[in-house]
């Protein structure tokens, strides 16, 4: 075989391959979302492990396949299934402070997927730790303070600074996703595709 049957045909089609590893993060975020949630502080929005798999989907997938997982789990849990933290679904948590908290997943991966994808194939830890913190902390914050301010009363100074309640745990998923992916990176290769750059354009002698 020459490697390339289970390959898309198009930039945005998707394999076999693509649709199965999707499925299997869409899995993973369900599964973490089974420890249920901690609520601290006047916001109401739980502490979860759930973001902890939108790392780990943009960090080893990348953007498009990320994304899809991504798309895949949004899909169940708005049909109904109770895959979000706490037994909840998505409507449930779209209508709840947390909404804008869960809408930053697709966003939140995306920017991951995309910027792992600059230095692959050589993942590097420290590197993977601050775009898991840009993509996965600042993306989700910033969506989640909006989602406050409109399903609250609270002040965007009040909204914002109640993110700082999840910044250890936070920091800490983002330590784990990059070193976990750089462990994966290594043993399967190939995960997220190599950026072609484009040759130098030969200069007339």
């Amino acid at each position: 075989m020459d490697g390339q049957a289970d390959q898309p045909a198009g930039r945005f089609a998707v394999s076999a391959r693509d649709l199965t590893q999707a499925a299997v993060f869409a899995a993973l975020l369900a599964a973490l979302g089974l420890p249920g949630t901690l609520t601290v502080g006047p916001s109401g929005v739980p502490i979860t492990v759930q973001t902890l798999g939108v790392m780990l989907a943009g960090s080893i997938l990348g953007a498009r396949k990320g994304a899809l997982a991504i798309i895949l789990f949004t899909v169940l849990a708005l049909a109904g299934l109770p895959i979000l933290a706490g037994a909840r679904t998505g409507l449930v948590a779209l209508a709840s402070p947390t909404a804008g908290f869960f809408v930053a997943w697709l966003p939140a991966v995306l920017v991951i997927g995309a910027l792992t994808a600059t230095m692959m194939p050589r993942y590097r830890v420290v590197w993977g730790f601050l775009i898991n913190v840009l993509g996965g902390m600042v993306v989700i914050y910033a969506f989640g303070t909006a989602g406050l301010m409109l399903r609250t009363d609270l002040s965007w100074w009040a909204a914002l600074s109640a993110n700082g309640l999840y910044l250890p745990g936070d920091l800490g998923k983002a330590v784990v996703t990059a070193l976990v992916a750089a462990q994966v990176h290594r043993a399967w290769p190939g995960l997220i595709p190599v950026r072609r750059r484009r040759p130098a354009e030969a200069v007339d002698g």
